[in-house]
């Protein structure tokens, strides 16, 4: 069976097709909650933390424009032109993860985290430009918002599956290196759902067959690592008005969203825990909360996603993701002034919304202004727009931290929800003709 881009798709097959992203979203959930706690474990000082994630914004900034440039050139009989990369990538990622709570040093950590994010990045990228290529233009916006729908699923699981290892009794002993036995549990299911979820999108969703003209296309372009980034350069100098736009508004949305990952169990472990990292036993019950609260606005995520197909419809998407950063934007100005922990879920609900959005709508913006050939290349480059911002926040924010907010964790959280609200206010801003997906 061949999937044409002009038949309408049924829910289950963009379903499917979609379904690979649950695996790599469970990855990415386990790298937001997970990650930095380890290196705390390890014995790193919280102002170390951004400049040791460092491994994600410089591997999206290098490997998805790459691989995005390249899959645009690439087609293998019987796998395609973007279904390769899935598989190579979440090899790596399955492989890293079994490895990772293994770790004894915080080097080690550190270089194994690199190694995850590349396997991360080869296989996301191309995602995005899958929905592109296969699903009609009439349901692009259903094929982007059902990659939420994954986004919020996976990372659930991913951060459930913490707090649920976290209450087991016979895990609260810690490897040699200081690590909890509950944290190998995470890893491994995660090892397991990264390969296992990309073969489902493999092996029922086949990609569209190029027709003779274009398979000469693809054939007559130089190919290599070399073209791909003489490829991506022609693309940058060539980009909408509307994608400078949106790189503005990504400055602010994902450095905000960096801190956020980076600092919220140490905010946490301060207000509702009264303590500091320095507190390994309450330190520990504040990384499994964590958990369970980035669960829950991930649930959130998962069950907006379908109310935002519905208002995409309707709205041109970038109203859409105004409002929805805002209310991300409100959650993290009141994460640092709640003391109870049940409380905490509360702003969960903005930002899970915010988070829906993050991970589909901006996309119906970008596919609207992009010539269809040059889908993988601007994936690729909208993701430089997101790595930015972070390879900026991991190089700056600790300095930020202890110069200009007393290396207290709430000043963070507040510094991220104003980044959230300028966002917003700048997505409004974006000129685009883009109409909702089924305007007249």
């Amino acid at each position: 069976m061949k999937i044409s881009p002009q038949v309408a798709m049924t829910l289950r097959q963009i379903m499917l097709m979609n379904f690979g992203f649950f695996g790599i979203q469970y990855s990415f959930g386990l790298q937001q909650t997970a990650i930095n706690p380890i290196f705390s474990f390890l014995h790193a000082d919280p102002s170390q933390l951004p400049i040791l994630n460092m491994a994600g914004p410089i591997t999206g900034l290098l490997v998805q424009p790459m691989i995005g440039a390249m899959s645009d050139r690439t087609w293998v009989p019987g796998l395609g032109r973007r279904r390769p990369y899935f598989l190579i990538g979440a090899i790596g990622c399955s492989l890293c993860l079994f490895i990772y709570p293994h770790v004894t040093a915080l080097w080690v950590a550190v270089l194994l985290l690199w190694l995850l994010d590349i396997s991360n990045n080869t296989a996301m990228e191309p995602f995005r430009a899958f929905i592109a290529d296969t699903v009609p233009e009439h349901q692009q916006s259903t094929g982007f918002l059902m990659q939420s729908v994954f986004t919020g699923l996976g990372i659930t699981l991913a951060n459930l599956s913490l707090f649920i290892f976290q209450q087991i009794g016979w895990l609260q002993q810690t490897s040699e290196a200081g690590i909890p036995y509950w944290v190998f549990g995470s890893f491994y299911i995660g090892a397991v759902c990264s390969i296992g979820s990309v073969l489902v999108t493999v092996l029922s969703t086949p990609e569209r067959e190029p027709s003779p003209a274009e398979m000469a296309a693809i054939k007559a372009q130089p190919s290599g690592p070399a073209h791909a980034v003489k490829d991506i350069i022609v693309a940058v100098r060539e980009m909408p008005t509307a994608l400078w736009q949106l790189a503005l508004v990504y400055l602010f949305q994902w450095y905000a969203l960096f801190i956020y990952w980076q600092y919220i169990s140490h905010s946490i472990v301060q207000s509702v825990w009264n303590s500091t990292v320095e507190n390994t036993e309450a330190y520990s019950q504040a990384v499994a909360w964590t958990g369970l609260v980035n669960a829950s606005y991930n649930v959130v995520t998962f069950i907006s996603a379908f109310g935002l197909m519905w208002m995409a419809r309707k709205y041109a998407a970038k109203y859409v993701h105004a409002f929805a950063v805002t209310l991300a934007a409100l959650a993290l100005l009141t994460i640092p002034h709640i003391g109870n922990k049940y409380l905490m879920f509360a702003p969960m609900i903005g930002f899970g919304v915010g988070w829906a959005s993050m991970m589909g709508v901006p996309f119906m913006i970008v596919v609207g202004s992009i010539p269809k050939e040059r889908y993988g290349v601007y994936m690729g480059i909208v993701n430089m727009m997101i790595v930015i911002p972070m390879l900026i926040e991991t190089v700056s924010f600790g300095w930020v931290y202890r110069t200009f907010l007393g290396s207290n964790p709430a000043n963070a959280m507040t510094f991220a929800g104003v980044s959230l609200a300028i966002a917003a206010a700048l997505t409004l801003t974006i000129k685009t003709t883009a109409k909702p997906a089924t305007a007249e």
